[in-house]
């Protein structure tokens, strides 16, 4: 089956001014990284804040240009393509953002909110729109006469469906949503959770899902991205990456949310800070904090390369964890005295 995207090797490099004599500074936000998603399908991308995965999602969403690399959306080039053609893709993929109480305006009505993509990508008359907006909001089980409220009058989880609707309404081929249910309550996390999960079940939809919070990862996600310091530290379908990781950092990260990863699972240690991306480490990425890394890691980066038969992984030491699995290094490799438990251990 044809992906609905696929991204090879994507980049992007932002200038950090440091001052009127100085050399911008050059922060290597996403690093080269590759995925395809098909129709009706889930990738989650997961990591730490600031490992590129919001960059990642404005790529993919047309927001910002990539500085390498290939992005095909619907069977087109999107990066080298024509101002027409661009403006057909942008209708392809629709965005759902984190916050529901800042995405919508408060000045209008929700009809106006969701009848604007149409206004402006067709020729719809008024009243056409009006239906489609109303038939929307029947989709995404909110009552066709709350089209004449303003956003103001319904709660949060209501607001996030209102913004589902509004994604929908040029009938996208993509969704790419932004930690679309980290604002809700827990209750209302799963109902958002279910509603995504029935549109992409009858639209076909392919979701390109961030998120840090695995628990809705294991919920939702078909293949899962792990992302750190703009790099893919491994990829590939949920079920073989939450219970054998192949990677340190998909470890710490599964053992740092507790009732997610195998029952087995130890729960790592990383030491220091999180390195600043204005100055990765040289070698891998994560060399820096993981507890097995050796001086081949501090000097070699590791390519991504398919481990374990269907999964990809950018660590040398893949397949020996794979076959004997993440022994205990809490022993072998302390802390140091200055760091405490609480700031070295992965927060979930």
């Amino acid at each position: 089956m044809k992906p609905v995207v696929q991204a090879n090797g994507l980049r992007q490099v932002y200038k950090i001014r440091r001052g009127m004599f100085r050399e911008p500074a050059q922060l290597q936000a996403v690093g080269g990284v590759s995925f395809a998603i098909e129709a009706g399908k889930t990738l989650a991308v997961v990591g730490e804040s600031g490992c590129g995965k919001s960059t990642l999602a404005r790529m993919v969403s047309l927001i910002e240009k990539p500085v390498g690399g290939e992005l095909i959306l619907d069977g087109t080039d999107a990066v080298h393509t024509p101002m027409a053609d661009r403006r057909r893709l942008r209708q392809a993929v629709q965005l759902v953002f984190q916050n529901p109480y800042g995405s919508l305006n408060p000045r209008k009505k929700i009809s106006a909110v969701l009848e604007a993509p149409l206004e402006i990508n067709t020729s719809l008359s008024k009243a056409e729109r009006a239906e489609r907006a109303r038939a929307m909001l029947a989709q995404v089980g909110l009552r066709p006469e709350y089209a004449n409220r303003y956003p103001h009058m319904f709660s949060g989880g209501q607001r996030q469906r209102i913004a589902i609707a509004r994604a929908l309404m040029l009938n996208p081929k993509l969704l790419v949503a932004d930690e679309p249910v980290s604002a809700l309550d827990v209750s209302i996390q799963a109902q958002v959770l279910n509603l995504l999960a029935d549109l992409q079940q009858q639209f076909r939809l392919a979701y390109l899902f961030i998120s840090h919070d695995l628990s809705v990862v294991r919920h939702i996600a078909h293949e899962v991205l792990v992302m750190y310091l703009g790099h893919v530290m491994e990829q590939g379908p949920k079920a073989e990456i939450f219970e054998r990781p192949a990677h340190p950092y998909t470890q710490a990260l599964l053992a740092s949310t507790p009732g997610v990863g195998p029952r087995d699972t130890k729960r790592i240690v990383l030491r220091g800070e999180l390195p600043s991306p204005l100055n990765p480490p040289s070698g891998c990425v994560f060399s820096s904090r993981c507890p097995y890394a050796v001086e081949r890691c501090r000097a070699e980066r590791p390519l991504e390369r398919v481990v374990g038969g269907t999964r990809l992984a950018a660590c040398h030491f893949s397949e020996q964890f794979l076959d004997s699995g993440f022994p205990d290094v809490r022993a072998a490799a302390p802390l140091p005295a200055s760091a405490t438990a609480d700031n070295a251990v992965l927060p979930g």
